[in-house]
């Protein structure tokens, strides 16, 4: 019996080498771009990954995380036309190991800067189903425990990492427009190349704010925030005044499409 475990073993031992073997081979011909038509054949056919004991065929949703970091666009869009919301599932946990997480794919996308991934898959929450709420797919948390990611919503990751096109595609599509606090601190501590960008995430936060939150530690320093934000929007942050008509009207153009601000002259564009 003893001689029979241990055979087992080995026959396993050798299983997960293998496993791991085509898995690493199926990352790489991501990597390279190879034809659609290709790397399905080989996640449904020739490559495996471990789990839960034995080999099993890479799931969409798992296929669309190396899409997303490799940036295969034609890739991602056949999974999320062929799977739809079926390819934003969470992964299995021989992907993760805090097996019950949320599904990483919004969050992998802000990381990596993937703004027309990142497109495809909020379209797909569009016209998903009714699997889930849309809005609280967009609003969920990065469910792994010991990644750098952990905890953040993919706007608040946007916001950290000075990402706007990705927030303006999380923003227009009904997440919460939260980081207000994260970005004003990131726009005041950012080196001079970043400032742009933090300012962007900034303006587009204040886009979609129905009500600003109470910031008290604004009215502690008034010079100082009235000089980054301005004297209108300061006092529209401090609760004295209301929204200014010009923030108000880039609001209605913001919630009614990414190009629709996108596409305004430099001298319009939003700026606090």
């Amino acid at each position: 019996a003893s001689c029979s475990k241990g055979v087992f073993r080995l026959h396993c031992r050798y299983k997960h080498r293998e496993c791991e073997r085509t898995a690493f081979s199926f990352y790489c011909a991501v990597r390279e771009q190879l034809p659609v038509w290709l790397l399905e054949e080989m996640r449904s056919m020739e490559v495996f990954c471990w789990d839960n004991g034995g080999p099993r065929a890479f799931l969409p949703s798992e296929a669309l995380l190396y899409a997303i970091v490799h940036d295969h666009h034609d890739y991602a869009r056949y999974l999320l036309n062929r799977y739809s919301v079926g390819a934003l599932r969470a992964p299995s946990c021989s992907f993760c190991c805090c097996p019950g997480g949320g599904a990483p794919h919004l969050t992998v996308a802000v990381r990596y800067n993937r703004v027309e991934i990142l497109s495809m898959m909020t379209e797909a929450l569009k016209d998903g189903g009714g699997l889930w709420k849309r809005t609280d797919y967009l609003d969920g948390c990065a469910g792994c425990g010991h990644a750098a990611d952990a905890g953040k919503t993919a706007v608040q990751l946007a916001v950290e990492l000075s990402h706007p096109d990705c927030l303006l595609q999380l923003l227009i599509h009904g997440a919460r427009p939260d980081g207000l606090e994260a970005a004003l601190q990131r726009l005041v501590s950012c080196a001079p190349p970043e400032r742009q960008q933090a300012q962007r995430c900034l303006d587009l936060l204040l886009l979609f704010l129905s009500e600003p939150p109470r910031l008290p530690w604004l009215r502690a320093e008034p010079q100082r925030w009235q000089a980054v934000l301005g004297s209108r929007v300061f006092s529209w942050l401090c609760g004295r005044a209301p929204s200014p008509l010009l923030l108000q009207a880039l609001r209605c153009l913001a919630q009614s499409g990414s190009d629709r601000i996108t596409s305004l002259p430099d001298f319009l564009q939003p700026r606090s």
